[in-house]
């Protein structure tokens, strides 16, 4: 919980990436050799920045790196240890207020290529795995660590500044922000491993950077139409588990149970973000699908034709296979089955969505509702065997017995 406040924090102290990574991972550690014996401080975070601050000077030392360097460092850390708890965080502020987003700014530099911007913060400031990466990316993990590992080293080697960009710099990095933060909110939402279905901090996270950037940047509708659908779909999160942790799909959650806050503070996001006046893009088009959604008090009340538009719309200004997926899943619920089905078949020999479970559980879906249920089995089964998520493994395996 506590890496990526680290990182951002020891950036701004030692501007290297990959070392303030490095140094954030020698604090974690020191603290799960000490805290077993001396018991967890009163304020972790604050212990584990002034562990990694003097792990820092013994890096500047060793390496024999520049003395402004070296004193830099040390008053710091002097600084911090002669205050308040309270007071280190204040002094870790500035006129943003979030190092995180700083970070994330910095890492979205033009001087990357966008996947690597996507690929790096999402490592430092979701803290997810290269795996995790890798299948959000639909790509091959070997080529995501290669990317964050240029990427460290692009950035060291042109000594990109630790601060927030201003002006028509800031607006070129929006459109990778974005995506960062649509992906890690993702990740927190529908994980892609593990034995869990929801990552709650991941999805927290993402919210908190999202409506900082809405206030960063209040005339942007596609900053206003993420945090709308971020909104939207947190709403649903205590009711897409069971009492056991299992998954609960859309069409079975008790709507009752859906945050009305959280769906008003989104549609008033998407309000703002089409008050603009603007074309509407991704964002704001997705959250417009969200809040069909959220409007129908049951799933028979869904306007799916709406949404089938909505879709139709958002293939054509950002093509691609899983925005056709999701069109296909809209045209089977407005149309038919057969319809969807139709459009998802279309699919199935797409290179980019080979090995992406969601293809054969859609399929299987579609089937069943056909009553072709031994199809409908095997691609359940296939589904199973392509996710990494343990808890969604288990629920498509249940489907797969329900087929038979």
């Amino acid at each position: 919980m506590e890496s990526a406040k680290l990182i951002a924090g020891l950036m701004r102290v030692v501007r290297d990436v990959g070392l303030a990574e490095e140094l954030a991972q020698d604090a974690l550690v020191a603290a799960l050799e000490q805290w077993p014996a001396q018991g967890v401080p009163r304020n972790p975070g604050a212990w584990l920045m002034t562990a990694a601050k003097r792990r820092a000077i013994d890096q500047v030392r060793h390496r024999q790196m520049a003395e402004r360097k070296h004193d830099a460092i040390e008053y710091e850390l002097e600084q911090s240890q002669a205050s308040a708890v309270p007071d280190l965080d204040a002094a870790m502020d500035d006129d943003v207020g979030d190092d995180l987003l700083r970070l994330m700014f910095i890492a979205c530099h033009p001087v990357l290529a966008t996947e690597a911007r996507v690929a790096l913060t999402l490592r430092l400031i979701g803290g997810l795995t290269t795996d995790e990466i890798a299948r959000a990316f639909l790509a091959p993990e070997p080529t995501i660590a290669q990317r964050i590992v240029r990427a460290k080293k692009t950035l060291a080697a042109k000594h990109v500044p630790f601060e927030l960009p201003r002006g028509a710099d800031r607006d070129d990095r929006l459109a990778s922000v974005l995506e960062v933060l649509y992906l890690v909110f993702n990740e927190g939402y529908s994980a892609t491993a593990g034995d869990d279905w929801l990552r709650p901090a991941l999805c927290e996270d993402a919210l908190r950077l999202g409506r900082i950037l809405a206030e960063l940047a209040p005339k942007e509708p596609e900053v206003h139409g993420l945090v709308a659908l971020m909104e939207i779909q947190a709403s649903r999160s205590h009711a897409r588990v069971g009492p056991s942790g299992e998954p609960i799909l859309l069409f079975d959650q008790d709507r009752a149970r859906w945050d009305r806050l959280l769906i008003q503070r989104g549609l008033t996001a998407l309000d703002r973000a089409e008050q603009l006046g603007q074309s509407p893009g991704p964002y704001v088009l997705q959250a417009a699908i969200a809040a069909c959604h959220a409007r129908a008090a049951t799933p028979a009340d869904t306007d799916w034709p709406r949404i089938v538009a909505l879709y139709t719309e958002l293939a054509r200004i950002v093509p691609s296979p899983v925005v056709e997926l999701n069109r296909g899943v809209a045209i089977g619920m407005a149309s038919g089955p057969a319809a969807g089905l139709a459009v998802i078949d279309a699919l199935v020999a797409d290179d980019a969505l080979q090995g992406y479970h969601l293809l054969p559980s859609v399929r299987g879906d579609l089937l069943e509702r056909l009553g072709r249920r031994d199809e409908a089995r095997a691609e359940f089964e296939r589904a199973a065997a392509l996710t990494k998520n343990a808890r969604e493994r288990t629920l498509l395996l249940a489907r797969a017995r329900g087929a038979r």
